[in-house]
This record gives C-alpha cells, sequence and structure tokens, in this order.
C-alpha cells in the first residue's frame, strides 16, 4: 500500500497517510478540518547498486564463494574431460588408419 502525502489549504500542514490505492482520498485536515489537496509524491526510493541489476547481486558474501567454487570445480572437470576426449579420438583415429592400411595388405 502506498503513503500519500496531502497539505492543508487553510493551515499550511503537510502530512502523509498510508493508504490502500481503493481507499478514497482524504478531503479534510486531521488539526483544523479544512479542505486538503493530495500532493504527488516521488514514492519509495529504490536504491540500486553493485554490478547488475539482479536478484543474484544482493545475496550474501557465503553464497557468491560457493559459487565461485562451484563454477571453478565445473571448469576443472570440463577441461579434463576435454584432454581425455582429444586422447581417445587420437587413438580411434590411429586404430581406423591402421585397419585400413592392413585391409589393403590384405588385398
Amino acid at each position: 500500500m502506498p503513503t500519500y502525502e496531502y497539505e492543508c489549504q487553510n493551515c499550511g500542514d503537510q502530512f502523509e497517510r498510508f493508504q490502500s490505492m481503493t481507499d478514497e482520498p482524504l478531503k479534510r485536515c486531521p488539526k483544523c478540518r479544512h479542505k486538503v489537496k493530495r500532493l504527488l509524491g516521488t514514492g519509495g526510493g529504490i536504491i540500486f547498486k553493485g554490478s547488475g541489476f539482479y536478484e543474484t547481486d544482493y545475496r550474501s558474501e557465503d553464497y557468491a564463494k560457493k559459487a565461485k567454487a562451484a563454477k571453478t570445480a565445473d571448469s576443472v572437470k570440463t577441461g579434463d574431460s576435454k584432454k581425455t576426449g582429444s586422447k581417445d579420438s587420437a587413438a580411434k583415429t590411429e586404430s581406423k588408419t591402421a585397419g585400413s592400411s592392413e585391409k589393403g595388405a590384405d588385398k
């Protein structure tokens, strides 16, 4: 629910009221009972800080450390499998080459 600002037309008193958006605007000053007008307010301020505006930018330091450690562990695992994968593919290529030369020798 928003906070609305009002100003009395008679005494100049400014005050705020926490009201639902569907509530009728106030019509009388609580001090002198004269007419009030609702002022245009700026509303609640939003503070943006950090490198971006995502929910994850405001997580705890502990969470950030664990996420960084997990990311590092994943990249190490990925790097190891790529090395193993290249050795396996090289061995397969050699066996195919050897197999095709053996077939050629049979002819």
